[in-house]
């Protein structure tokens, strides 16, 4: 009996041995997660869905990486920061990387995250506003962006009319549509959710889509970008992350309402049915006709870089193909 005793207690210390060893050797251990940080060009909306999927449906944890996706600083332009390594990623937008390049920022665009131009100058119907023609003795609401200033130069211009004619207001964060109501005639929307906003708050406005006022318009826009030393130092890191973010952005594509859903949890201070209509109207346009997600042609880069040469809207004209690349986007 004393012997069985002993045996007994002489096991359980062996396997107590056994157990403690399992539990500090894990069989397999989960890689260590690369942090890497995507900026935001402004609050989270539909035109980042893509992003936030990838973020719930673990797409960039999938390929080792721990993405944070942050709002817009205030210690220096987008473009300055991700150029500079302050940020990794950013969204911007072809305008901006245009200019970006031209004086000297090595900012390069991965993907553009829509295919086409979906934005335009907004004003409320009763304004009577309806092209460029109509633009003098008015007051723009925008952020004092070089691009604002070029476009709108160029549009009066175009017409022989003079742009120091148009009052131009910086209204910063503010409500564009409660601005229209207020303070200004006219803002540079993005329709797919600016748009739905004024059609949920039953505002007619009149469009002047940048699309339709010059073929050279219909560029890029918003874009993700990186820099130039990004690029040559990690290149294995965009290829993971393109791959997680193109997931992201079909799975939209495919799946508006789950996406919309997603959104919702990134975006409380958002209206909930204006999120889901903004997605159900946005999501065919994030790949439109394009054979894949993201994909970039460089004659709508040149078209664009042209159209501000001509219009002598920048110093020089930029070295289109250098200023995006396709490289990084998934293969399959």
């Amino acid at each position: 009996m004393k012997t069985k005793k002993i045996f007994v207690l002489f096991l359980t210390i062996i396997l107590s041995f056994v157990a403690l060893a399992g539990c500090s050797k894990p069989a397999e251990q989960p890689e260590d997660l690369s942090e890497t940080t995507i900026m935001l060009d402004w609050a989270p909306n539909t035109n980042h869905t893509g992003l936030y999927v990838a973020l719930e449906k673990g797409y960039f944890q999938a390929e080792g990486l721990d993405v944070s996706i942050v709002n817009p600083s205030s210690q220096g332009t987008l473009e300055q920061l991700v150029a500079t390594g302050n940020v990794d990623f950013g969204i911007s937008h072809q305008e901006q990387v245009t200019t970006a390049r031209i004086s000297g920022l090595p900012v390069v665009s991965l993907a553009a995250l829509i295919q086409h131009n979906t934005s335009g100058f907004a004003s409320l119907k009763s304004k009577n506003i309806r092209s460029a023609k109509d633009f003098e003795n008015k007051v723009y609401g925008g952020w004092d962006l070089p691009s604002e200033t070029a476009i709108l130069t160029a549009l009066m211009q175009k017409e022989n009319l003079d742009f120091s004619k148009l009052e131009m207001v910086n209204i910063g964060e503010s409500d564009q549509l409660v601005a229209l109501e207020r303070d200004i005639d006219l803002t540079w929307i993005f329709y797919g959710w600016t748009g739905i906003q004024a059609e949920q708050r039953n505002q007619e406005l009149n469009m002047i889509w940048l699309k339709d006022v010059d073929p050279a318009l219909d560029y890029y826009t918003p874009v993700l970008i990186t820099s130039e030393s990004m690029i040559e130092q990690k290149p294995d890191v965009i290829e993971k992350l393109m791959k997680a973010v193109s997931a992201g952005y079909e799975f939209a594509i495919a799946n508006p309402e789950e996406a919309a859903d997603i959104l919702i949890k990134h975006a409380p201070e958002s209206d909930p049915e204006m999120i889901k209509q903004s997605q159900l109207w946005l999501s065919p346009q994030y790949k439109a006709e394009a054979d894949r997600w993201g994909e970039q042609k460089e004659v709508i880069w040149e078209s664009y870089a042209q159209w501000l040469f001509e219009n002598e809207l920048v110093p020089e004209k930029m070295e289109s193909a250098k200023a995006f690349t396709n490289e990084f986007l998934p293969k399959d």
